[in-house]
């Protein structure tokens, strides 16, 4: 029995055909699209307003804010330094690492200020801006176990403002 071969030219034709058919998974569904991550805004201040030198504390329960905060102040001894990023962010560190690294101001859809490394808002690696009145900042963790261990982060700026 003799086998038949295609021409070149039909097989040229049917191969984007056959090729089309590897992007289909298994099932003969196409995979979903990606979920569009919400892009960055311009947030309520500018990273500039966060460099200086920043007592630090950090409490879990609302009704230790006040106290936290006067904690924070005695912590200008011995100061927290956010600095000026290279690329117009500002130089904090992230939860359990040794050196700081920069990090993004944004903005989110949701009308909150966000501190972290990604470009999109409110992701699980980001810290909410719970409050910054150029003198007092507080910052909370996203993700629930840095958060359980950290609490909120309440900065109190030491001298004036940079």
């Amino acid at each position: 029995m003799r086998s038949a071969r295609l021409p070149a030219p039909v097989i040229a034709a049917l191969l984007p055909v056959a090729l089309g058919a590897c992007t289909v998974p298994m099932g003969g569904r196409p995979e979903p699209a990606p979920v569009a991550l919400p892009a960055a805004l311009p947030p309520s201040f500018q990273p500039e307003e966060l460099v200086g030198r920043w007592g630090l504390a950090a409490y879990h329960k609302d009704a230790d804010r006040a106290r936290t905060e006067a904690a924070a102040r005695g912590h200008c001894k011995q100061p927290y330094v956010i600095g000026r990023g290279s690329s117009g962010g500002v130089l904090m560190h992230m939860a359990d690492e040794a050196q700081p690294k920069e990090l993004r101001v944004k903005g989110g859809p949701d009308g909150k200020n966000y501190i972290g490394p990604d470009p999109d808002p409110g992701n699980q690696r980001d810290r909410e801006v719970v409050s910054f009145d150029g003198r007092v900042l507080q910052l909370r963790w996203l993700d629930p176990e840095i958060a359980g261990r950290y609490g909120t982060m309440v900065y109190v700026r030491c001298g004036p403002k940079a």
